[in-house]
């Protein structure tokens, strides 16, 4: 036994060393191309320079120069910094094929990784992984071999091979063919979690790379219980159409939505390290620029929120007249007294709404004003209205009354407003109940009182902003003969520099304050926080990919469908898992934001992440509450149950049991607790010499750790919105290890 292992370690040893010296060449080729990206960047900075002085127009000969510059700089930038991204295990797999077919070899060796790299003479010494060429890396099993003999992983910490793991094709290996390991899969599932999602390109099965490459047009969506890869699989799918299809997906855009900031926060490294960078992430609550959302509501008012009814309840909102608005005009025009009462007011809004987004209809609400004065003058000639109506729009009066009744309206205006009950009664008069008013308005309240955005509401904030328009500036007005244009330096009159804190100089807007330049707002009220920053208009993107799709309510896929309007879709999620409870109402959301672009699914069944052990725990409790529920199969195991305990103390049970845990795992943990216990255990988050941290479920939602502490499990029920199926995904985070402590 002894001669046996010692064998299989020198051979091991060997087949190491081989790749080293290929890995240490492809390093060397990585090193001399960096110093050519380096030399076409400098190339590219001299282009365009002219020993002219700075004065007249350039020859052409100067502009074809400043247009060569920078394009040479901006590919050069491009190629440096992939490069950088790249350096950390850049080769991954290498396949031995054979394309003989009659007996004689014909053999090929191909080594694949994050980006190509070829030699001095062109010749490939490493495949990028989304090339055609690289596709048997995933593509091959032993029933249908593809040519491969031998696929093999390579496991590198940094520039070092520490690893090899070979899956072999055919029924036997040819004599010089040596085979290590166990499966470059079962290595891969035994890893510890870090802190940031892996990509597992190096491991993608069959049927995942089937979904990976499939058709760009239309939706492609993929299914699979907790734990099935699904997440990655879609991650990957983005940057293998980036890489297809270049000029479109880099032109337009790639849009990852996730449920948390923090799920963004884990995967933020995976497309960089597949070589793309044309990526943007958002959180559901960072969707909407000038919005930050990272507080979730109780799940009464997520469901008010998040329904569909929400539209009617906002669109009556905001077509109220503005708190402290004027209710009438009076004014003297060509010596009329024209006198326009809060009904004729009404009827101008409305006629202007009819036609116009509010913060792009001052001038045409102007003009509506003038309609309705000119009718109560009296009929006259077409020159005597035109005249009659140059007065009217020219009167400092009229300007001064229509800056404050058709002022710039802040979207998150028309949310908060909301916080007020009464308000809230009359915008919701006949869509939502009595019950739910106070819900709605209660939640906008605390918002209020803390300055803090919620999830949800960035939806609502965004649907306002498709009504009102993002704010604009107002014409600006005529100053007065003796005014002061302008002081090039007020310091040489005694006078400290001003500031107007709304101007578009200041990055947090807010209103018109003078403040001494280079001064900072150490605090501000709750509203002030909640106002800062514009409100931007949503952008578009060329693909979107949406995770955890499952919980989006019908208001979020409203927001998410306008970035896709034209776009390709890959849509991730499992049912069983949802916090959203109203499913036909968000299916209708979401089926209108793909409009008619054709389906595609791809369904994922095997468990990768739980053991055996852990996954069976919570599959117990999801088929009580969801007898459908996708279960997929776990595929490995620990000998190692989960373990229950009686939390009498809570600190000090948490506190064991993490412990406990974190001696039977080297990698990261995670004590998942409900809200109204995250005070007790805030201490715990960083122990362990930082391994742990402390995390709501709905915030675990897409991430993984090698052991995990789940608390209360029953209060996790009662304050998450789809109860059971929240606490589904809370038991299901850990891959080694998990305790459940229950609290009496």
């Amino acid at each position: 036994m002894v001669l046996v292992s010692t064998t299989t370690q020198d051979r091991a040893a060997a087949e190491i060393a081989r790749e080293q010296a290929h890995v240490d060449r492809v390093y060397q080729e990585l090193t001399k191309a960096a110093a050519r990206a380096e030399l076409v960047h400098a190339e590219g900075m001299a282009r365009g320079r002219t020993d002219r002085p700075g004065t007249g127009d350039p020859r052409e000969e100067e502009l074809s120069g400043l247009f060569e510059r920078d394009a040479l700089v901006h590919s050069a930038s491009r190629r440096r910094a992939s490069l950088q991204h790249e350096h950390e295990g850049l080769v991954f797999g290498r396949l031995d094929l054979d394309h003989g077919g009659d007996g004689s070899p014909d053999r090929e060796v191909r080594y694949v990784g994050r980006l190509g790299v070829r030699d001095d003479d062109y010749e490939p010494l490493v495949i990028d992984w989304r090339a055609p060429a690289a596709a048997p890396f995933y593509q091959a099993t032993p029933a249908e071999p593809r040519g491969v003999l031998r696929r093999r992983v390579l496991r590198c910490r940094g520039e070092q091979v520490i690893g090899v793991e070979d899956d072999l094709m055919v029924p036997e290996a040819p004599e010089d063919l040596v085979v290590v390991g166990d499966g470059a899969l079962m290595a891969a599932l035994t890893r510890s979690r870090g802190q940031q999602m892996r990509d597992i390109v190096a491991t993608i099965q069959q049927h995942q790379d089937q979904a990976i490459r499939a058709p760009a047009r239309g939706v492609t969506e993929i299914t699979g219980g907790p734990g099935t890869g699904k997440t990655v699989v879609a991650l990957h799918r983005a940057a293998y159409l980036l890489y297809s299809d270049r000029r479109r997906y880099e032109a337009g855009g790639v849009l990852v939505v996730g449920p948390s900031a923090a799920y963004t926060s884990y995967i933020e490294r995976v497309l960089p390290s597949l070589g793309e960078e044309s990526v943007t992430l958002r959180s559901l609550g960072g969707f909407v620029p000038g919005v930050s959302g990272s507080r979730y509501d109780d799940p009464a008012a997520a469901a008010v929120k998040g329904s569909l009814r929400m539209r009617r309840v906002l669109d009556r909102a905001m077509r109220r007249p503005v708190p402290d608005a004027p209710e009438e005009l009076r004014v003297f025009v060509q010596g009329h007294a024209i006198r326009l009462d809060a009904a004729v007011l009404a009827r101008v809004s409305a006629r202007v709404w009819r036609h116009h987004q509010r913060n792009s209809g001052y001038d045409a609400a102007v003009q509506a004003l003038a309609d309705e004065a000119w009718a109560q003058v009296g009929a006259g000639a077409q020159e005597e209205r035109e005249q009659f109506v140059d007065v009217f729009v020219d009167s400092r009066d009229v300007e001064a009354f229509a800056r404050r009744w058709w002022r710039p309206l802040d979207p998150r205006e028309v949310v908060l407003w909301l916080a007020d009950e009464q308000v809230a009664a009359e915008a919701a008069r006949g869509v939502l109940t009595a019950e739910e008013v106070r819900v709605l308005s209660a939640s906008l309240q605390r918002a209020l009182e803390s300055g803090t955005w919620s999830v949800a509401d960035a939806a609502l904030v965004d649907e306002v902003v498709t009504r009102t328009g993002p704010v604009q500036d107002l014409p600006q007005e005529e100053r007065g003969f003796y005014e002061v244009e302008e002081l090039d330096d007020a310091s040489q009159y005694g006078v400290s520099a001003l500031r107007l804190g709304g101007d578009r100089g200041d990055p947090d807007g807010g209103s018109a304050v003078a403040q001494p330049v280079g001064s900072q707002r150490l605090s501000r009220d709750p509203r002030e926080r909640l106002l800062a920053g514009r409100v931007g208009v949503a952008q578009e993107y060329a693909h979107v990919l949406v995770d955890e799709a499952q919980d989006l309510s019908p208001m979020q896929w409203r927001m998410v469908g306008r970035r896709g309007r034209t776009a390709s879709w890959t849509v991730v999620g499992d049912a069983a898992q949802s916090s959203w409870p109203g499913a036909e109402e968000a299916h209708r959301a979401r089926e209108e934001a793909f409009g008619s672009a054709p389906r595609r699914t791809f369904h994922m069944d095997t468990n990768y992440r739980n053991a055996r052990e852990i996954f069976g725990y919570a599959a117990r409790l999801i088929r009580e509450h969801v007898p459908d529920a996708d279960i997929p199969r776990a595929v490995r195991e620990t000998g190692v149950e989960p373990v229950e305990h009686t939390a009498t103390d809570l600190l000090a049970t948490t506190r064991e049991a993490l412990a406990a845990v974190a001696a039977e795992v080297e990698g990261s943990l995670a004590v998942i607790t409900p809200a109204r216990h995250r005070a007790t255990l805030q201490d715990l988050a960083g122990a362990h010499e930082g391994r742990a941290v402390l995390v709501d479920p709905l915030s675990s939602k897409g991430l993984e750790w090698d052991a995990t502490v789940v608390v209360d499990p029953d209060g996790i029920v009662a304050e998450s919105p789809g109860g059971p199926r929240v606490l589904y995904v809370a038991l299901t985070r850990a891959a080694h290890r998990m305790h459940v402590l229950r609290v009496p």
